[in-house]
């Protein structure tokens, strides 16, 4: 068996700071919620939002571009993660899994969340671009 499939063409993880917001980010496919014969790609992601900054910051909303292999994009923009606008003080951080079909076995995600600080500024943090991709196979 070849080890190919654990060396992708584009990396699916990605990490960004911005304002002391570190986002890190990574994909897998979930072939159990796939249907390839009904061109359905399912994919988990799981980000970890941690503040290292010295001010407590709170994640208001989000908003993601999801582009597939055809270069179809959809921008998709809602309140907070998972049902959830978590607060971290400095030093916390919050993690998630989320999910994202896509009508392609290819696509790549990025995105911004909106945040607030304790004293009120609102700035965005970066997600940094990552890859959603089927395991590779060997012909």
């Amino acid at each position: 068996m070849s080890e190919l499939h654990d060396q992708p063409l584009h990396a699916s993880s990605s990490e960004a700071v911005t304002n002391s917001v570190r986002v890190e980010v990574e994909s897998q496919y979930a072939p159990e919620h796939s249907q390839p014969f009904q061109q359905e790609w399912f994919f988990h992601y799981t980000v970890r939002i941690s503040n290292e900054g010295d001010v407590t910051v709170q994640l208001l909303t989000r908003h993601w571009i999801i582009t597939d292999a055809t270069g179809h994009t959809e921008d998709v923009k809602g309140e907070g993660v998972v049902g959830e606008q978590p607060v971290l003080r400095p030093g916390e951080a919050f993690q998630y899994t989320s999910g994202c079909p896509l009508k392609t076995s290819t696509g790549v995600m990025r995105g911004t969340y909106q945040m607030v600080s304790a004293g009120g500024d609102h700035f965005d943090v970066e997600i940094a671009p990552f890859a959603l991709h089927e395991p590779y196979t060997v012909h």
